[in-house]
């Protein structure tokens, strides 16, 4: 490996330890909580070197929030593979995402229900023209599309919001009755929810 390459993946090495830092502190202690000298002194460097990496924390929020929604897109595109049937890759989609929120709850929580402008710019998705603008609705809408009786055009991306904000509603629940419910019922209520969110999407067939 020549010094330009190892330089480079030296590089990339410094700016992941400095991601996971911050998600660890974001999963702990809350996005409000997180800052470049807190990062600092969890991985023991001066927080001038963070600065060389990212402009500021915004630019820093920014990035993680790129790579944590590129952890979403790759669930619900793993599901699109899995079968040819519309309804079954919405169900391993919605599925996919259910379990990954719950494998980092407190993460989930705090940047999902933030509502400054800079977090919006990324976790928005009630807009119009979501779909072109959120792959995670652009991937719902195109498996409606596929239906066998189609869903008409004006409703396929509120249809996704839709099937996006109730899967999004069961999610906080889950994590915050999290002690007040057993692993059973939490199968149950997820499961009931995605047969319930197939069968809903048959009403607005053309």
């Amino acid at each position: 490996m020549g010094i330009k390459e190892r330089k480079e993946r030296e590089r990339e090495e410094m700016r992941d330890l400095i991601l996971h830092a911050a998600s660890e502190i974001i999963r702990t202690e809350g996005l409000t909580k997180l800052s470049i000298r807190k990062i600092a002194l969890k991985i023991d460097y001066s927080p001038a070197i963070i600065y060389h990496y990212f402009r500021d924390k915004d630019d820093l929020i920014s990035e993680h929030m790129k790579t944590s929604y590129q952890k979403i897109i790759g669930s619900l595109a793993s599901a699109l593979v899995s079968t040819s049937d519309p309804h079954q890759k919405m169900r391993a989609m919605a599925r996919n995402y259910i379990d990954m929120a719950l494998q980092m709850p407190d993460e989930y929580m705090s940047i999902m229900l933030n509502q400054s402008p800079q977090i919006l710019e990324h976790t928005s998705v009630l807009m119009e023209g979501a779909s072109s603008k959120r792959q995670a609705i652009g991937l719902l809408s195109k498996c409606l599309k596929e239906t066998p009786s189609p869903i008409k055009d004006d409703l396929l991306e509120l249809t996704a919001q839709a099937i996006w904000t109730a899967t999004f509603g069961l999610i906080i629940r889950l994590i915050i009755e999290k002690d007040l419910i057993s692993d059973e019922q939490k199968e149950k209520h997820i499961e009931h929810h995605l047969r319930y969110v197939m069968d809903g999407v048959d009403s607005f067939k053309q």
